[in-house]
């Protein structure tokens, strides 16, 4: 495979190089079932693999060299693997902080073997200094569907329903090593639908942060290797340079905020978007909206951006 050079230092920078894994092989057969896994509706894989190939044909389209990651599986866990129905969920698996891959861990084991094989993968694909496998070894749950690399300084991250504070606190170094200055620590409701930062706000371009609303109301609590306080989130936020859209139109939250920037002025959106709120503030004026079926992916419960795990964006 050809050499991947992770280099991530924002969420909006022209993507490059992004990884993915097709839907598992097992069906979600009906309501009962799905509530018993957390999802929120039945799903069938067939359909699931149709959106799936929708949504990579449209990052592929726009440039992008998408990866998937089941392409590269040994055959000792290959079938196992296509059996997690939890796979295509890419996002919290890992995290490129600027040029280094920091793995993840699963905050319920029955998450647990995708983190074990991807990160398997990546000691084969990264050299030791990009990814070390030992470095989530202390770590007692962090999904990075809870991370945002915001800028070359800064880094958001939410301790909720699938993170730890503990695990950012045994992380903290590593961000730090990686080049950032500080970490800006959140503490969401822990509530499925609150369940990773990605489910709360996002970024749209280089200069706006879409939120909940009620996000306005928490602390975030900034720590950097001086020491740490707190801030409200909206100071927070604009101390990074960014505008903040504070929205009470997010109905589905996985169509309406889990977007994908693909370039500053690009957003790869779900068809079921409320395609009002990202036209609801001037700083979204001219931006391309691009329009993928992830419908019975989102059955799920997450969303483009949980699908996509970026390893290179060009700043």
């Amino acid at each position: 495979m050809e050499k991947i050079h992770p280099n991530c230092w924002n969420e909006h920078g022209e993507l490059k190089t992004v990884m993915v894994c097709s839907p598992s092989s097992v069906d979600v057969p009906d309501q009962r079932t799905a509530d018993y896994v957390g999802w929120e509706k039945a799903v069938n894989q067939e359909k699931a693999k149709e959106n799936h190939e929708e949504m990579k044909r449209a990052m592929e389209d726009a440039g992008v060299r998408v990866i998937d990651y089941s392409d590269h599986l040994t055959d000792d866990v290959s079938d196992l693997n296509q059996q997690l129905i939890n796979r295509v969920y890419v996002r919290d698996l890992a995290c490129v902080y600027g040029n280094t891959v920091i793995p993840g861990d699963a905050g319920t084991t029955m998450r647990a073997p995708e983190y074990v094989h991807s990160h398997e993968l990546f000691q084969t694909w990264f050299d030791e200094k990009t990814f070390s496998i030992q470095d989530n070894n202390r770590l007692k749950a962090l999904e990075n569907g809870d991370v945002f690399v915001l800028n070359r300084d800064t880094v958001f991250i939410n301790t909720g329903l699938r993170s730890s504070i503990e695990s950012i606190e045994a992380l903290k170094g590593k961000i730090f090593q990686a080049g950032f200055s500080e970490i800006g620590i959140i503490d969401l409701p822990r509530t499925g639908e609150t369940m990773h930062l990605d489910m709360n706000c996002n970024v749209a371009g280089g200069n706006l942060l879409i939120a909940k609303s009620y996000m306005r109301l928490f602390p975030v609590q900034i720590v950097s290797e001086k020491g740490g306080r707190y801030v409200m989130m909206e100071e927070f936020i604009k101390r990074q340079g960014f505008d903040v859209l504070w929205t009470d139109d997010i109905k589905h939250t996985v169509a309406d905020i889990n977007f994908l920037n693909l370039d500053p002025e690009t957003l790869l959106i779900s068809t079921k978007a409320n395609k009002s709120i990202l036209k609801d503030h001037p700083l979204l004026k001219g931006k391309k909206l691009i329009e993928v079926d992830v419908n019975e992916l989102e059955k799920g419960g997450g969303g483009i951006r949980c699908m996509t795990l970026p390893f290179e964006r060009q700043e």
